[in-house]
């Protein structure tokens, strides 16, 4: 009996960039039991008990799995590109298609095992940076695994599959115009001819790329408004967080000429289908997803006006033939934060980004993008309730007439170090008896 076990070197986390490079160490054992070993004993250890396995490859392979209707011609380049494939393809094929694949790497040829021999083997990879992350949506899934394949003499292909987790780093169209220097002084400091310069990587320039553009505070002012007048002002501090942050606002409602009862807000994540085929399919989509506004409400922002989104009702969202010209695929709602901010002059919004989402990314198929979803709902009564003449204290109305209103900000998600998040590795191991 063979024992593989695999166990990625990087023990903390399970989680890659793309572009980065998977370790992995890869062993091979004949386990040998207790009457086993007796038996090899009176055999003195003989050829006979020896474990024979032809070869043994590591690759690695990312799958897609989708509900939607791949046209014709994606049918016929997946057949032509079947053509010359070998039958470790049809092994390794799990429940979808493989869109990415790296080449196999050979691990050894003709491995004799004696009882209790272990032998240990190093794989290692550079995540394809085309490649999508890992995700998993209502219509589609992305998902990476790392493919040990091996084959005893005259026995059918065995495979080991360890999963991992990508976070898609966004590629730098002209990376050599992005000044990165290891140090911040390094052009003030002289130079030294003995010293080796130290050349950066693609993948350095876009981590150093991506923490300017998190980093970078843009505050943004929104009016909010709606046809009874002014409700408040809404201040976003910066458009673009990593996974694990905390997206921190204002909500600023002096002079207000409309109340605000209570608002909440949540971060949605929205699957929008590309293809017109799939476009159609999502305009046919349960009404669940977008919240009608009861008011005609309309949000308009003073200073940026691209990030604008006015709110408006599910009917008046639709044209004259009844099609949405804007459809907004299928909702996730990941956090949502609430507040009674009834009679409040100001106050914060502070919606925290699990590590466990998936950042902002476009394929072919599908484009995920995020957005705050934000209520209010608001009241013409400005005076809260009346002079109790017996105590002389504020007496609530049994009635309070409301309105609401929504509106959609969106934002952009990037993502963290993969060291930053901690989702600790387990050994895979497979037995071939």
């Amino acid at each position: 009996m063979i024992e593989i076990k695999a166990k990625l070197v990087r023990a903390d986390s399970a989680i890659y960039a793309t572009g980065e490079r998977i370790e992995c160490l890869i062993e091979f054992t004949h386990k040998v039991f207790t009457e086993e070993a007796e038996q090899v004993r009176s055999r003195n250890a003989n050829e006979s008990s020896l474990e024979n396995l032809a070869w043994a490859s590591a690759q690695l392979h990312c799958y897609r799995k989708t509900s939607y209707s791949i046209s014709s011609v994606d049918k016929t380049s997946e057949l032509t590109e079947l053509i010359g494939r070998t039958a470790l393809d049809a092994v390794t094929q799990a429940p979808g298609e493989v869109i990415v694949a790296t080449k196999p790497k050979i691990l050894f040829c003709d491995l004799k095992l004696q009882p209790g021999e272990t032998k240990m083997y190093y794989f290692n990879e550079f995540v394809p940076r085309e490649g999508p992350p890992t995700y998993r949506g209502h219509d589609i899934r992305y998902f990476y695994k790392i493919t040990i394949a091996t084959q005893r003499v005259k026995s059918k292909v065995q495979t080991l599959t360890v999963p991992i987790r990508v976070l898609p780093i966004p590629i730098i169209a002209r990376p050599e115009e992005l000044h990165v220097t290891v140090e911040t002084n390094e052009e003030l400091a002289p130079t030294n001819p003995f010293l080796e310069k130290r050349e950066i990587s693609e993948l350095e320039i876009s981590w150093h790329h991506l923490k300017n553009v998190t980093a970078r505070r843009a505050p943004k002012f929104y009016r909010i408004s709606n046809k009874h007048g002014f409700v408040g002002r809404f201040c976003l501090f910066k458009p673009a967080y990593k996974l694990g942050e905390d997206i921190v606002g204002s909500l600023d409602f002096d002079q207000c000429q409309v109340r605000c009862v209570q608002f909440s807000v949540k971060l949605q994540q929205q699957e929008l289908p590309l293809r017109p085929q799939l476009e159609h399919q999502s305009s046919t989509a349960d009404d669940s997803t977008s919240v009608s506004s009861f008011d005609m409400a309309s949000i308009a922002s003073g200073i940026a006006v691209d990030n604008l989104h006015k709110s408006s009702t599910s009917g008046s969202n639709r044209d004259k033939d009844g099609q949405l010209p804007n459809p907004s695929g299928k909702v996730s709602t990941i956090s949502t934060t609430h507040q009674v901010c009834y009679a409040t002059s100001q106050t914060q919004v502070v919606v925290p980004i699990p590590l466990h989402v998936t950042p902002t990314f476009r394929t072919d198929l599908v484009d995920v993008k995020w957005r705050l979803h934000f209520e209010f709902v608001t009241s013409t009564m400005m005076d809260f309730g009346r002079p109790n003449p017996e105590s002389g204290e504020l007496k609530a109305p049994a009635e309070l007439p409301v309105e609401t209103m929504v509106w959609n900000l969106p934002v952009t998600i990037y993502a963290a170090n993969p060291l930053q998040i901690y989702a600790p590795t387990q050994t895979f191991n497979l037995l071939i008896k």
